[in-house]
């Protein structure tokens, strides 16, 4: 009986289109050091099963045991929504300023946090360029956490001007 995980990742197998199967294992053979790709060996093997069967996965695939399978399964997985990620990413604005904030984040917690304003001022301007108010009060809120920290110093009236900023990205979610 397959469990959760497996047909999950067995559905986002089979959900690839042949482009994307390309880009995927493209992307794998880039970022893997060693010959060993077992990750390559259970996609394609998942990929040319009509059903999730573990027992017949395993029979077949005799370079993969049954104590790494959930490890490779899990890496698979990971791997799959990254190579999707990045396919996706250069199109889609919300996965822009997802990853922009992650830069945020980093920058912050490496101390830097003029360059993290700085990150954070852009995302403010393109979430509302593209109408993502939440993206803009999310980033209204990483700035009001930095400023409230007194680490920066970098405008007096910078904490008035972000709750101005807060409460009119509130207003106008409230309306939408």
């Amino acid at each position: 009986m397959p469990n959760r995980s497996s047909d999950t990742l067995f559905q986002l197998v089979k959900s690839l289109k042949k482009w994307e199967k390309r880009n995927f294992k493209l992307y794998v053979k880039r970022n893997t050091a060693s010959d060993d790709l077992k990750i390559i060996y259970l996609f394609d093997a998942l990929d040319k099963m009509d059903a999730y069967d573990e027992a017949v996965l395993l029979k077949k695939n005799k370079g993969l045991s049954k104590q790494q399978l959930s490890n490779v399964k899990s890496n698979l997985y990971k791997q799959i929504l990254a190579s999707l990620r990045l396919i996706r990413s250069e199109n889609d604005i919300v996965v822009q300023l997802h990853e922009q904030l992650d830069y945020a984040e980093i920058l912050y917690n490496q101390g830097l946090y003029l360059q993290s304003l700085k990150v954070l001022d852009r995302i403010k301007e393109y979430a509302r360029e593209y109408h993502q108010h939440s993206y803009v009060q999310e980033t209204l809120f990483f700035e009001q956490k930095i400023e409230a920290l007194h680490i920066t110093r970098s405008m007096q009236d910078r904490a008035v001007r972000l709750a101005a900023e807060m409460q009119e990205v509130n207003e106008h979610l409230r309306l939408s």
